[in-house]
């Protein structure tokens, strides 16, 4: 039986459809995330799961059961949400508690739920605090403390952690995969930060203007995107796409032409035909350093990201430059795993080996992955 079955649901805003037939499961144990630009409906989706949306259309079943217009209470979810939502006027133990005191449990019931739920997340000592007291990683911990204390059938995430400083955030996603394992709960997870997705999730689902562009394990989704929006979306720094026209064809093999560069590329691109406009795709750690072999770019370094262990580098390419509206500024993005010498102006010579290039057909549909 699934925890969790997302079947065909819309969500329409009068005229505006804000989800557009989503359908999805979710295993028992499992860590989804969410991801998406703001806007795609994502967290419309996990509002429309915990019953604080009515959906449109379609069904939502929670292991096997029809929840679709069952009210928040009776759905066995609990939910955390992004600006943590606790009362000013209680002490931690009593917002952690309050859910299962209003439900009606007794008072050695709550004791004993808090309790549990304070050892899990380290918060013992906070109990008998305010919320004001407390930092936001603490807030944070008791918000879902909170939602431990209902033991749900699946928990629900709403962007807890983007009001949290960089470092903290990397702090809580370690304590959020340890609690998912300790819990071994079911749990669905919003966010806009691809970072987070792909360092705690079972599997991901990409959304993109209310559909799902495609769900799969993290570094499926990162090797083998099924089209260009999800290429794009998932990776730090971003791909670079660079335009180029099919010349000829010879069986699966392609030869490509690119605006700024003589030399022609000639690579397995089925699906294509002589003619199109297709695009290349290039993670940031796929342009090499100047090689004897693959074709040569050559620009001029803007920019310079220097993060100790690595190294971004942003590179004036001229008529190369990324034409994906969101990169930075145009400028294809180089990766180096260590520190390196250089300063904005200088000249660099990059390799465009044709064996890490993604090929996306005019459609956006991946049609040429990298060779591993």
């Amino acid at each position: 039986m699934r925890s969790l079955e997302i079947v065909d649901v819309t969500k329409n805003y009068g005229e505006f459809r804000a989800i557009k037939g989503v359908s999805f499961e979710v295993d028992p144990g499992e860590f989804i995330v969410m991801v998406g630009p703001s806007g795609c409906g994502k967290s419309t989706l996990l509002r429309s799961i915990a019953g604080l949306e009515e959906i449109s259309g379609g069904r939502i079943l929670i292991n096997g059961r029809d929840v679709t217009r069952e009210q928040p209470s009776e759905r066995g979810v609990a939910m955390v949400f992004q600006n943590y939502a606790l009362y000013p006027h209680m002490s931690v133990r009593e917002n952690m508690g309050f859910a299962l005191k209003i439900a009606g449990a007794t008072r050695a019931e709550v004791k004993a739920a808090v309790e549990r739920a304070a050892r899990i997340l380290r918060i013992e000592d906070h109990l008998d605090k305010k919320p004001k007291q407390l930092s936001g990683g603490q807030k944070q911990r008791v918000a879902i403390g909170r939602a431990i204390t209902r033991s749900p059938e699946v928990f629900l995430f709403d962007e807890p952690l983007s009001n949290l400083d960089a470092a903290l955030r990397s702090q809580m996603r370690v304590e959020l995969g340890r609690l998912h394992a300790e819990l071994s709960a079911t749990m669905v997870y919003v966010t806009h930060d691809q970072t987070e997705a792909m360092t705690m999730a079972s599997r991901i689902v990409v959304f993109n203007a209310g559909r799902i562009e495609q769900v799969g394990a993290p570094l499926e989704l990162y090797n083998r995107p099924a089209n260009r929006f999800v290429a794009g979306f998932i990776g730090s720094p971003r791909m670079n796409f660079i335009r180029a026209r099919v010349l000829a064809l010879d069986g699966e093999y392609a030869t490509l032409t690119i605006a700024g560069m003589e030399e022609s590329l000639r690579l397995t691109a089925p699906g294509v035909s002589v003619g199109d406009e297709v695009t290349l795709g290039i993670r940031p750690e796929g342009l090499g350093e100047a090689a004897a072999t693959g074709s040569r770019i050559r620009g001029t370094v803007a920019v310079i990201e220097s993060l100790g262990r690595e190294t971004l580098v942003y590179v004036d390419a001229g008529v190369l430059r990324s034409f994906d509206s969101e990169s930075q500024d145009g400028y294809l993005a180089v990766h180096r795993s260590r520190q390196i010498d250089v300063k904005q102006g200088d000249p660099v010579t990059l390799t465009l080996d044709p064996e890490t290039l993604f090929v996306f057909a005019p459609d956006g549909t991946t049609v040429r992955f990298p060779e591993r």
